[in-house]
């Protein structure tokens, strides 16, 4: 005797949301602990986060602390589209220090639907004037530090995060 099962992961644009608001608490709080983004500043890139990952652009965000240009934490969040067997985490954890010459840096990844030509018609749609990065986000000088899952429903991010 055989048996089958299909399983199907549902979230709603309300998931999608539950999960910006943790990585947006995560971003203000880093932004307010390095002293290196303001809080305005990090709501400008949560929001295009939100925008982008309810369009299905969005396969990752990296923010990485920089002192006088050394690597000294980085965070890394990583779209989950069936994350229903994930349990969440509520944000924070460990605050990022205050440190001379203090840059903070964001990457974003798309997934391979984000076209150029999806690229201009997002544009009016986005607060922050982005650019292609060719920067290593392997944070290979780092050594991993834990992290956290963001869930709602099926829709989740898995923080990942690396120290000095």
């Amino acid at each position: 005797m055989s048996q089958t099962r299909t399983a199907t992961a549902t979230y709603t644009v309300v998931d999608i949301e539950n999960v910006v608001r943790r990585l947006k608490a995560d971003l203000v709080m880093i932004a307010d602990s390095t002293g290196a983004w303001t809080a305005a500043k990090a709501a400008d890139y949560a929001h295009d986060v939100e925008v982008l990952a309810k369009a299905g652009y969005l396969e990752w965000v990296d923010v990485t602390l920089f002192s006088n240009g050394t690597e000294v934490k980085a965070v890394r969040f990583e779209v989950d589209t069936d994350a229903g067997a994930l349990t969440t985490s509520r944000p924070g954890g460990v605050l990022w220090p205050k440190i001379s010459g203090a840059h903070l840096r964001i990457i974003l990844g798309y997934t391979d639907a984000y076209t150029s030509a999806v690229r201009e018609t997002m544009k009016g749609k986005l607060k922050v004037g982005w650019v292609t990065s060719h920067d290593d986000t392997s944070h290979s000088g780092l050594t991993s530090a834990g992290g956290r899952n963001y869930v709602s429903h099926a829709y989740g991010m898995q923080r990942k995060d690396w120290a000095a």
